[in-house]
Parts: structure tokens; sequence; C-alpha cells
């Protein structure tokens, strides 16, 4: 094979300018929705974590005060689906509610 050709093969195998800026471009708008996905990603993990830690505190907190204090409150589906919705201002409301002397009774399932 003569030189010139092995010279032209070579050039035309060599990635020209609009090549690599082309790719730069694609590099870097990735790296941007991957930075932007971890940080989205982490604050959602910790926005449900604590959303998930505050259910779980709210439901334990109902048995162990119904269970050391013996507020009466009965532990049902309907009682139990807004505190693990909203976790311990869930409670403090359905122990406000008892306190107050509203009834809870149609919630309970006796």
């Amino acid at each position: 094979m003569p030189a010139t050709e092995m010279l032209l093969s070579a050039a035309a195998t060599v990635p020209t300018l609009n090549y690599i800026i082309s790719a730069a471009i694609i590099v870097a708008a990735i790296a941007v929705v991957l930075l932007i996905v971890f940080k989205l990603g982490k604050f959602l993990l910790k926005i449900i974590f604590g959303i998930l830690a505050n259910s779980i505190l709210g439901i334990v907190a109902l048995f162990l005060l119904n269970f050391l204090f013996n507020l009466g409150i009965p532990i049902s589906v309907s009682l139990v689906i807004p505190i693990a919705i909203f976790g311990l201002p869930g409670l403090g409301t359905i122990i406000l509610l008892k306190l107050l002397g509203i009834s809870l009774a149609a919630a309970s399932t006796q």
C-alpha cells in the first residue's frame, strides 16, 4: 500500500471538529441530567424517609400510649389510617378529640 493511500485512509478515520464538539455537548448534557436526577432523587429520598419515620412513630406511639395510659382509643383501620398518613400530628389530633369527649366509637369496629 502506497504511503499516500495510508495517509488518506488515516485521515478518514480522524474525527472532525464537528464530531468532537457534538460528542462533548452530548457528554455535557448527560452529565447535567445525571446531576439533576441525583440531586432530585436525594431530595425525594429525604422526604420519603421523613414521612415513613413519622408514620411509624405515630403508630408505635398509639399502641404505647394506649397500653401505658389506657386511653381507651379503639385501634381500628379508620383510626390507624390518619395516623399512618399524618404521623404524630394525626395521633395528637385523635388524642385531643378523645380528651375533648368527641366520640370515636363511629370509627371503631365493635
